[in-house]
């Protein structure tokens, strides 16, 4: 549990850090845009050669040749650019090209500066191919497959339309998450929209011609629901005896969500022969973004036993070293942390970012690059999968725990600690992936149009390796990701040990 101190720190530390200022002056002229767009991208690039925890990585001897590639494709697509529509693209384009998700720019301005979004009626969903996951009368079907637009196979419009300007092709669970962006026109200038598409529908196929419209509620309120269209509030519940849903929706908790979390640990603490008995434990992780990973390993502490889960942990992380790039500008982050963290009292955090600010001057004094935090981290202890004496019996009933394609970051984390034990199953989608680069600030650009993310500590053997996702027990593939269909996903599942038991 120690080590997901930092991770509660940081976000707490990083939320405050970049608060939000005043609102840019934008452009009043397509030169404006054009040079802000060009400025912006070389200012990105600068500070994060300056501070990226991979930019001297010595395990990444590619890291500097990609980003070089990142900005000057950027820069290319930035000569183009003649509005806020057209900036917006050319950032993407930059990020997209870096290939980390926790890397790149994002931009500041009221999204009101860009044109009306436009749809052509439909919402498309990734399982395994392109269908069709929502539409209005006439537009589309239902559950169509889509096979083609303008003559090009569903995968290389994915990979035009939609990953050359978001997301990373090569994760599996980013298929899942992206489609339904391929048939929103953004009026990215840089692609062309599909004007004529092929359906498929139980074995025949027809053509249509998109008809294009603006983005209405329910077509935004489709491309929200695509996975996850009746998601549970943080909580606990049983929706038949012996059967329990644990719903974590969301890191990033509310004050109530807070609460919530915090009473289903004494829940599971209090009432642990019941989960003993248990038929499962079905963790629901739909809508899931990230955010800070104690919440889930506080739960797996509850339902685990705390002592097992950390020795587990220990165990499969005991080579891992975590790097912290010692740069001005990360160590004037850090000193931020704690002035604004001494100033309210919170003395835990100011004190943990006091450490981190010392080593990395430390190291950036002795002309080192990187201060090693965790350099002469405790050997794990033996035989880690064995109970001692004295500990609580151990949990071995069926937990199912539910991946969205989205899945990154803490959410990965939290898989990570489930995946610890043998009783557990993924079932949804394919993940998506982490590079080793975490734990990200962000700074102003000139003009203040966006940021510049920057991850500041990179891992060194982690045993979830740079860009590897989880591939799910149980792939669920039908259209409507609703708590039924899990259920009944469970329900089969549990059936043949139902009727063993018998």
């Amino acid at each position: 549990m120690k080590r997901l101190l930092p991770i509660l720190m940081l976000a707490a530390a990083t939320a405050t850090a970049a608060a939000p200022g005043p609102a840019p002056v934008l452009p009043d002229a397509p030169a404006g845009w054009q040079a802000a767009a060009a400025r912006d991208i070389a200012a990105a690039y600068d500070i994060t050669m300056a501070n990226h925890a991979g930019a001297l990585d010595p395990h990444n001897p590619s890291f500097v040749g990609n980003l070089e590639a990142a900005r000057d494709h950027g820069l290319a697509l930035a000569s183009r650019v003649t509005d806020a529509d057209g900036y917006l693209a050319a950032v993407q384009g930059f990020t997209a090209r870096i290939h980390d998700g926790h890397a790149g720019m994002y931009v500041k301005f009221d999204r009101g500066a860009l044109a009306s979004r436009q749809w052509p009626g439909f919402v498309a969903a990734w399982r395994g191919d392109l269908y069709v996951h929502a539409a209005e009368e006439g537009a589309a079907r239902q559950g169509e497959r889509i096979v083609s637009c303008d003559g090009k196979p569903a995968r290389q419009l994915m990979e035009e339309n939609v990953f050359a300007f978001q997301g990373r092709s090569d994760e599996e669970g980013q298929w899942w998450s992206l489609a339904p962006r391929l048939f929103v026109d953004s009026h990215n200038p840089f692609l062309r929209r599909p004007e004529r598409c092929v359906f498929e529908w139980g074995g025949e196929r027809i053509e249509r011609e998109l008809s294009w419209r603006p983005v209405t509620d329910q077509a935004s309120a489709w491309h929200v629901d695509d996975m996850a269209p009746d998601t549970l509030p943080v909580g606990l519940t049983e929706p038949r005896p012996k059967l329990f849903w644990m719903a974590m929706p969301t890191f990033h908790p509310s004050d109530a969500e807070r609460a919530a979390y915090h009473a289903v640990y004494r829940q599971v603490e209090t009432q642990r022969d019941r989960f003993l008995n248990a038929d499962a434990v079905v963790i629901d992780l739909r809508r899931n973004g990230g955010g800070n990973s104690v919440w889930s390993a506080r739960f797996a502490a509850a339902l685990w036993g705390a002592d097992r889960v950390r020795r587990r942990a220990e165990a499969r992380t005991a080579r891992e070293r975590v790097w912290y790039r010692a740069s001005p500008g990360n160590i004037a982050h850090f000193r931020n942390i704690v002035e604004t963290f001494t100033a309210k009292k919170e003395t835990a955090i100011a004190s943990w970012a006091a450490a981190h600010e010392a080593g990395m001057r430390v190291a950036l004094a002795a002309g080192k690059p990187y201060y090693v935090a965790n350099e002469n981290a405790p050997a794990p202890a033996a035989n880690p999968q064995a109970d001692r004496p004295g500990e609580p019996p151990a949990f071995s009933r069926p937990v199912y725990v539910i991946v969205p394609g989205y899945c990154a970051s803490s959410c990965l984390d939290a898989v990570d600690v489930f995946k610890l034990f043998p009783n557990t199953k993924l079932i949804g989608a394919p993940s998506s992936a982490d590079s080793t680069y975490m734990e990200v600030r962000s700074e102003d650009l000139p003009g203040g149009l966006a940021r510049v993310i920057v991850p500041v500590k990179l891992y060194v053997d982690r045993p979830r390796g740079n860009g590897e996702f989880y591939r799910p027990d149980i792939t669920v593939t039908a259209l409507q990701w609703t708590t039924a269909e899990f259920r009944a996903v469970v329900e089969r599942d549990l059936a043949p040990a139902a009727t063993l038991g018998k």
